[in-house]
């Protein structure tokens, strides 16, 4: 490090903190856990939200007020920095009334003291970084012409309730739908009328779902519905409801009903979600054939 001068008096070191780009500190871990912060200078915008009593004092339930709903991530993470002295890097969103959207990155590094372990680091305001990494994750996730999850988001949460369901054995169940005769539609009538039907089936199912499930655009006219602890049987009386509100749709004189056929499945245990698809995609077709503008379920 090349030092301009190493004899700054107390009075200039102060007048500088504020112009730090976020807060030093130094944060003492003693042996049986308790935290407590030792030193808090620099941007006041952060520091106007921290209550500094509270955390130079025993600041583990000041640090958890703190950072709400993230408290269990942040305290796991100072246990493992203390523990194998390694580098500390967290964030969470600030718990506070006047603001919305406030996140704080936290990076630390942890030395031995007398009667603990030491962290030196600075945390810093990460909002702007965070709403972006938001907006990109959106708009990776997201179908850009019904605003439904994509297929990745979907193969994420079938993933997620996989493992929940191995876990407790929970029970859940799709529903695979798709347009009959779409791309007759397309062509009598035009791709933008096309893209009405797909938007409007979107938001008539999705008003039909309850908050906890998911529907997503799996591709074209094809849509998966996902139904947490939900039985195949309950699952088929949900799908017959939106088929029956489908084919009341109205998009218009003289462009004739729209229907839908879908295929239910019901997750196994141990099951490969490729399978799982492949059931459903399975009675679907058995749908299809049956006649369409019907549910068809497949064990």
């Amino acid at each position: 490090m090349y030092v301009i001068n190493s004899s700054l008096t107390a009075p200039t070191t102060e007048a500088l903190l504020p112009c730090l780009p976020g807060v030093i500190f130094q944060l003492d871990r003693s042996p049986d856990g308790t935290l407590r912060f030792t030193y808090l200078e620099g941007d006041r915008d952060i520091l106007d939200h921290l209550d500094r009593a509270a955390l130079t004092d025993s600041a583990n339930e000041a640090i958890a007020q703190l950072t709400g709903e993230h408290w269990p991530m942040v305290s796991a993470a100072i246990e493992r920095s203390a523990r194998w002295l390694v580098p500390l890097a967290t964030r969470f969103r600030l718990c506070h009334p006047s603001r919305k959207a406030y996140w704080i990155g936290v990076s630390a590094s942890p030395v031995r003291a007398d009667d603990g372990v030491r962290f030196n680091g600075m945390m810093m305001n990460i909002t702007g970084q965070v709403v972006n990494e938001q907006r990109l994750e959106k708009r990776c996730h997201t179908d850009v012409l019904t605003g439904l999850p994509n297929r990745r988001k979907l193969m994420l949460e079938l993933n997620r309730l996989s493992m929940v369901s191995e876990q407790d054995s929970t029970p859940f169940s799709i529903m695979m739908i798709d347009v009959d005769h779409f791309k007759r539609f397309n062509d009598r009538f035009g791709h933008a009328y096309g893209d009405e039907i797909l938007r409007a089936l979107a938001e008539r199912t999705r008003a039909l779902l309850r908050d906890s499930d998911m529907l997503a655009r799996l591709g074209g006219e094809e849509f998966v519905a996902v139904a947490p602890r939900t039985t195949l049987g309950h699952c088929y009386r949900v799908a017959e409801r939106v088929r029956d509100s489908i084919a009341k749709l109205d998009l218009g004189a003289g462009t004739g009903e729209v229907t839908i056929s879908i295929g239910v499945a019901e997750y196994r245990s141990q099951e490969i979600l490729a399978t799982l698809l492949k059931r459903a995609d399975k009675a679907l077709y058995r749908a299809k054939d049956t006649g369409r503008d019907c549910v068809y379920s497949i064990q």
